[in-house]
């Protein structure tokens, strides 16, 4: 099978590595010439056998709208356009009419992974129409972790329903991280009785009932920076997590735990910081490689 990939930052350039160990070909475009396998847009179309697909994976919003728009211009009928960046669902249903008008269909996909996909795979939620979803399974399969497909993959329903799923993912994925991080500030606080807040952590990796591979990253974080010195307590939401309170508001559904780790990650741009909230930016950092704040 052979595919185009539009954007080879952090998490598309591996998904274009991925695929192709696993014996998708991959054409991939991307405006940095040092990464790009085509100079074009219609560059990338015309190296793509018929029915054409065409993965994106750029930040939502502007500049997925606008890729969209330039693909549904040099597309044709039957071809496929895969939406796996973070868009809101709502875009999702957008989308799919704008190009429906060319015979184009679409397809939306939550992906988590983040730096890590590569070699440990990527959880995915797809939504679209089964069709195309079963023509797709080559590319689900070469992405998702290995074992049974239940476990990493999920046809979730239709247009939307994919990037739906991940937005309650990462709501959710906010509270876990708020939670671990409070726990943190609370054993480094009492320094007077806690020896080994990173052995403690570490310790809960096997056998107890909060272990967890966010965890995992916390030790990873704890055990290169123990107390967190090299990076500021400031922390970023990318949106999901506040469309997922958005959802909950307008469905009458009580969330008050992904709420109160939004308005965490608030305080956590105020002056003074706080512990708790570096430990959210590490482990944001770990997971996903996103930016942080060194101390000057």
């Amino acid at each position: 099978m052979h595919i185009g990939l539009v954007g080879l930052g952090k998490m598309g350039n591996n998904m274009r590595e991925r695929l192709r160990a696993h014996d998708i070909e991959v054409t991939g475009y991307d405006r940095n010439p040092d990464v790009t396998d085509v100079a074009s847009l219609a560059d990338l179309v015309k190296a793509l056998p018929t029915p054409r697909v065409v993965w994106v994976m750029v930040p939502a919003g502007a500049i997925t709208d606008s890729v969209v728009t330039d693909l549904a211009g040099v597309l044709e009928s039957g071809d496929i356009i895969i939406d796996g960046g973070n868009s809101r669902f709502t875009e999702d249903i957008k989308h799919a009419e704008q190009v429906s008008a060319q015979g184009i269909e679409y397809v939306d996909a939550g992906v988590s992974g983040g730096i890590w996909g590569l070699a440990n795979g990527y959880g995915l939620m797809v939504g679209g129409h089964k069709k195309n979803i079963d023509l797709l399974m080559p590319i689900f399969d070469a992405l998702r972790p290995e074992g049974p497909r239940e476990e990493g993959f999920v046809h979730v329903g239709e247009i939307g329903a994919g990037h739906y799923a991940k937005m309650v993912h990462n709501g959710i994925e906010y509270a876990l991280m708020q939670a671990y991080a409070e726990g943190y500030e609370l054993l480094d606080k009492r320094d007077d009785i806690i020896k080994d807040v990173t052995g403690t952590f570490k310790a809960w990796q096997r056998g107890t009932v909060v272990r967890s591979w966010l965890l995992e990253l916390l030790v990873r974080a704890l055990e290169e920076d123990p107390e967190f010195t090299n990076i500021e307590g400031y922390v970023e939401d990318s949106g999901e997590g506040r469309w997922t309170i958005e959802e909950a508001l307008a469905n009458a559904v009580p969330v008050p735990t992904i709420s109160a780790s939004i308005f965490a990650r608030f305080v956590s741009r105020q002056p003074e910081g706080s512990p708790a909230m570096k430990a959210v930016a590490a482990l944001r950092n770990q997971f996903g490689g996103h930016s942080v704040k060194a101390v000057d």
